[in-house]
């Protein structure tokens, strides 16, 4: 069994919006056994959860995130997981700093065709409401490229 996790800063906006994303899109394609998580790299949120915005958005589109409980980033985790997913260049650096040699760690956008290199998926949790539906167009491009990865690894 495949194990990912999504990592942005606190895990109550992009990460789970990402998590809640990309277990559909797997669920969809037939990829069940892939197991899906997410974190942050920092714990002020620890147990809170899902931003009020990012739920909205997430409902809106027929998702629901509801369960999501925020957690911090465990580098234990490495030995259990496959993949690790971050969403911008600042968090890249505080995960890769923490792994292991070998440890497969990489922005999520990497994973969209259409993203140009080095693309990050922003934090919305200053802006407004399209911040977060901004957000959820490039989770979702993305998902259906990991999904894809998976599909063929």
């Amino acid at each position: 069994m495949k194990r990912v996790c999504l990592v942005c800063m606190g895990n109550i906006c992009r990460s789970p919006m990402a998590e809640v994303v990309l277990r559909r899109t797997l669920a969809e394609r037939g990829l069940g056994d892939v197991e899906v998580d997410s974190a942050g790299t920092g714990g002020w949120h620890a147990g809170e959860p899902m931003d009020e915005r990012a739920l909205a958005t997430l409902a809106d589109h027929g998702y629901d995130g509801s369960a999501h409980r925020a957690r911090q980033f465990d580098p234990a985790w490495f030995a259990e997981r496959d993949l690790i997913l971050v969403m911008d260049r600042d968090n890249l650096r505080a995960v890769r700093r923490l792994a292991p040699p070998g440890a497969d760690v990489r922005l999520l956008r990497s994973f969209d065709p259409a993203a140009p290199e080095g693309a990050e998926v922003p934090d919305p949790y200053y802006g407004g409401r399209q911040g977060f539906t901004d957000v959820l167009r490039m989770v979702e491009a993305a998902c259906e490229g990991v999904a894809k990865h998976l599909e063929d690894h």
